[in-house]
Order: C-alpha cells, then structure tokens, then sequence
C-alpha cells in the first residue's frame, strides 16, 4: 500500500499536444509532504481548463498536507 494518496480529479488531464503524458499530484499520509508528478516525460503542454484542475489539485494537496503536519498523525485519503 503506498502511502501517497492521488488527487482522483486529475485522472482525464492529459498532454494538449496529443501525448500520452499524466500529471500526478500527491500527498504523502504520514509526513504530509506534495509530490507532483508528470509521468512519461519532463514536461506536459496543459490546455488552461487542465491547468486549472492541476492548480486547484495542488490546492487541495497543500490543504490536506497543512492538516497533516499540524494534526502529527496519518490522514485519510481524500479520493479512492
């Protein structure tokens, strides 16, 4: 089981110039910690409604990092 839990709300953002790139935004559950991933490559092309679902996601991801680092104990994943 791994302890980072992905934000569900990016499952469809995908590369605009036609690629098979992801982008992953994660929280660590027990140290809080953001990892943002973009998977396939090192950059991906977002057109601006995929940009505004990965900057709302890193939103979240700072939210629940904040909850976790004050509260000093695992969360749970906010999405499956």
């Amino acid at each position: 089981m791994s302890s980072f839990a992905s934000d569900p709300g990016l499952n469809e953002v995908r590369d605009a110039a036609g690629h098979d790139t992801e982008v992953d935004i994660a929280v660590h559950l027990h140290d809080g910690t953001v990892r943002l991933s973009i998977l396939w490559t090192q950059e991906i092309l977002l057109n601006a409604d995929d940009a505004d679902q990965v900057a709302q996601a890193l939103q979240r991801a700072a939210g629940q990092a904040r909850r976790i680092t004050t509260a000093g104990r695992p969360a749970k994943p906010t999405g499956s």
